[in-house]
């Protein structure tokens, strides 16, 4: 049986829920009879390794303080064994060494769900969980997302994206633009997730103050157009080429957003699947309108290059019947897994079906032709390449 290392935590505002997903997906493979390794990344970026970090009481002890223990950070890296697995050498002499032979990453936000661990295994060969490096970063910048839609003709809310220096050096035009679109208006960090730093903005005075906010938390912000008699849908899709959509949850919350409390606080928490409240499946929605939205994530999870899983936001205008794809999530809260068991996958089947697409994924990347040979450093001193000969 492979052994599979599940990595969590990470140095990004969503570090907490990150725990809460990796040691869930720990539980499911242990009860699948998986070998794993939980590899836990602390907020300053530390690396550890240990028994104890696959348990969630290890992060809600009180009394202990899991950064503290030096025995959690007894491993390193072995970049010269690496290749095709991950392997972990203990320090010292003589120290033992753990293999990884597959990665599931269970991180959110930024050094973890944009691209940068995948990275990481993509450099090493060994085939991971989830999106690939560029579907990651797309994803993870809501711009780029939205930007994607207009090109393949996904309806997306208008929208204004900028970076902190354009702001600085272009304020009162960025302003302006702004004010052209309908308010009111959402201001978001554009890689920014768990509603973090996000203002539902109606007084145009609050403007500039609320995107000082949003770039305590990003480089780059966004302000979009908002939906009226909004209904907020979200679609979960698994698989690689074909994917698989779920059904569709309609995610209910009482203030002027769907905010951090409304999604892992209140009665349990939306995002969590836990609030009775907080969360309606399968949507309430017809039949063709299901359909069409179901068929539109699809659209942008292929558009974006997504695989392994995904989950699509959705706006919906109760009023107008009009549907707008709003972001991607690469790598969804608690890999969603109440949603997919309202849509009759329990979370066994869906850890083995995405091991399943990881597997699948890295087979078929291992058929690529990866290396050229030339004769490039042979005639590196002929007259083509310049007319001054390379001295030895």
């Amino acid at each position: 049986m492979k052994t599979i290392g599940v990595f969590f935590g990470s140095r990004n505002t969503e570090h907490d829920i990150s725990i809460i997903t990796g040691e869930m997906i720990i539980a499911g493979l242990k009860g699948l009879d998986y070998g794993v390794i939980p590899v836990y990344i602390t907020k300053e970026g530390e690396w550890m390794i240990g028994e104890e970090l696959g348990s969630l009481f290890a992060f809600t002890d009180a009394e202990k303080k899991i950064t503290a223990e030096s025995k959690f950070k007894q491993y390193f890296l072995d970049l010269e064994n690496s290749q095709g697995k991950l392997v972990f050498k203990k320090k010292g002499l003589g120290g033992k060494s753990i293999t990884i032979d597959l990665a599931f990453p269970a991180l959110h936000g930024a050094y973890g769900e944009d691209g940068t661990i995948q990275g990481l295994f993509e450099m090493l060969n060994i085939p991971y969980v989830g999106c690939e490096v560029p579907a990651s970063a797309i994803a993870m910048d809501k711009a780029l997302t939205k930007q994607i839609c207009l090109v393949e003709g996904i309806p997306t809310t208008k929208f204004v994206h900028f970076g902190k220096e354009d702001w600085s050096k272009n304020k009162d035009e960025i302003v302006a633009k702004i004010k052209g679109l309908k308010w009111p208006v959402f201001v978001k960090p554009t890689h920014g997730g768990s509603s973090i730093g996000i203002a539902k903005i109606k007084d145009k005075d609050q403007l500039e103050d609320k995107i000082d906010v949003a770039f305590c938390y990003d480089e780059k912000v966004i302000v979009e157009e908002g939906v009226e008699d909004l209904m907020d849908v979200t679609c979960c899709l698994i698989g690689n080429e074909e994917p698989i959509a779920s059904r569709l949850q309609e995610s209910v919350f009482s203030s002027d957003l769907f905010d951090f409390e409304e999604k892992y606080l209140k009665d349990g928490g939306s995002q969590l699947g836990k609030s009775e409240n907080g969360i309606v499946i399968p949507a309430r929605l017809d039949d063709k309108t299901t359909k069409e939205i179901r068929d539109m994530a699809k659209e942008v999870y292929k558009a974006t290059g997504c695989s392994g899983i995904a989950r699509v936001d959705f706006l919906y205008n109760k009023k107008t019947k009009e549907i707008f794809a709003n972001e991607i999530n690469p790598l969804p809260g608690t890999i969603y897994h109440h949603l997919w068991k309202e849509s009759g996958i329990e979370l066994p089947e869906l850890l083995e079906k995405l091991i399943g697409y990881a597997e699948e994924s890295f087979q078929k990347k291992q058929k690529i032709v990866q290396t050229f040979k030339s004769s490039v450093l042979t005639s590196i001193n002929s007259s083509k390449l310049g007319s001054k000969k390379l001295k030895k």
